[in-house]
């Protein structure tokens, strides 16, 4: 590193005399990089959970932190005596037992490097047992054989030590305990009572307690009853929408009938000089006749008084073949 500087060449020349050049020199060093989880208790104060370090890197390296976890980071920088620069960033935050096993990933950056160098960590909180108790199913009746319960925790680190207990201090004579299993061989009214599961690390000692019920006689399983029950209730939400919709579908059509276009269609328009409208005009006639056949003369014609023509319908020499015509009515 010591080689970096300014470099300067002179040369003489003739006739023009002395020239010189001058041109610097830059040395780069690639940062040793290291990462590292740190193991912490879980707690309420922000500590720091893991650190990131280039060291002796020219130019100064950059750091950065990947991470699903609310925290926060802190960088630092040392200058060293050849030029080199070493970097330290911290990641820190207030640890849960669920932080536990979670990844941090730390990246650095630097112009030596073709990519950034990125390490994947995982958090290490530890933590005192957190404790549950399962298997009893609330079916203990007299004379049942191997009824169990099993003692659960999760604890960083593992637990130590798992130790059953009764309310009276001590287990009754047909319970057997293996590590966390409990075992009933035979189920009585000393086991009508309270057992506590308490399980120690290094961080602390929990316990669950859970009261158990003996009963005279076995309890059937009701599942296969409620899944008809279940099934029941479907089926029967199901036919109760189909009446709905049949309901709605009726009544629309009903309304649609009483609204829509009357069923019986209206006698067509009678067309002018037909035959039927010369049976109606006939009719007419023989009305204002009173029903008598109109008078007609010896020669065939109609026996209206006076000779004007205008109370004459036109003659039938002057009707065209094929062609009807409506005569005037005759008054008597």
């Amino acid at each position: 590193m010591s080689d970096a500087g300014r470099y300067t060449c002179e040369y003489a020349t003739y006739p023009s005399g002395n020239e010189q050049g001058t041109t610097t020199l830059i040395m780069l060093a690639k940062p040793k990089n290291s990462a590292k989880a740190v193991t912490v208790q879980a707690g309420s104060k922000s500590v720091m959970v893991a650190h990131c370090e280039a060291a002796d890197g020219k130019p100064a390296a950059t750091i950065k932190w990947l991470a699903s976890v609310g925290g926060n980071h802190s960088t630092s920088s040392t200058n060293g005596p050849d030029g080199t620069v070493t970097v330290r960033s911290e990641y820190r935050l207030v640890p849960t037992a669920e932080d536990n096993g979670r990844e941090v990933t730390c990246l650095v950056d630097q112009k030596t490097q073709d990519r950034p160098w990125t390490e994947v960590l995982k958090l290490s909180v530890e933590y005192p047992p957190t404790v549950t108790i399962d298997g009893y199913d609330h079916n203990w009746y007299v004379g049942r054989s191997d009824a169990v319960l099993f003692c659960h925790a999760t604890a960083n680190p593992e637990p130590t030590t798992i130790t059953w207990t009764t309310a009276s201090g001590s287990l009754p004579d047909t319970v057997v305990v293996e590590q966390n299993k409990l075992t009933v061989r035979k189920v009585d009214d000393a086991v009508n009572t309270t057992f506590t599961c308490e399980v120690k690390n290094k961080h602390g000692a929990s316990r669950k307690t859970l009261t158990t019920f003996v009963i005279e006689e076995k309890r059937e399983p009701v599942q296969e009853q409620q899944t008809g029950a279940l099934v029941g209730g479907v089926f029967g939400t199901i036919i109760f929408i189909g009446i709905i919709i049949g309901i709605v579908f009726l009544v629309r059509k009903y309304q649609q009938d009483t609204e829509g276009p009357p069923k019986h269609k209206p006698p067509p328009p009678v067309k002018a000089g037909s035959s039927t409208e010369m049976m109606l005009d006939e009719e007419a006639t023989d009305a204002l006749n009173g029903g008598a056949p109109p008078v007609l003369n010896k020669d065939g014609s109609d026996g209206h008084h006076g000779n004007d023509s205008s109370n004459h319908g036109p003659s039938s020499g002057n009707i065209p073949r094929g062609e009807s015509f409506v005569s005037t009515p005759m008054y008597v």
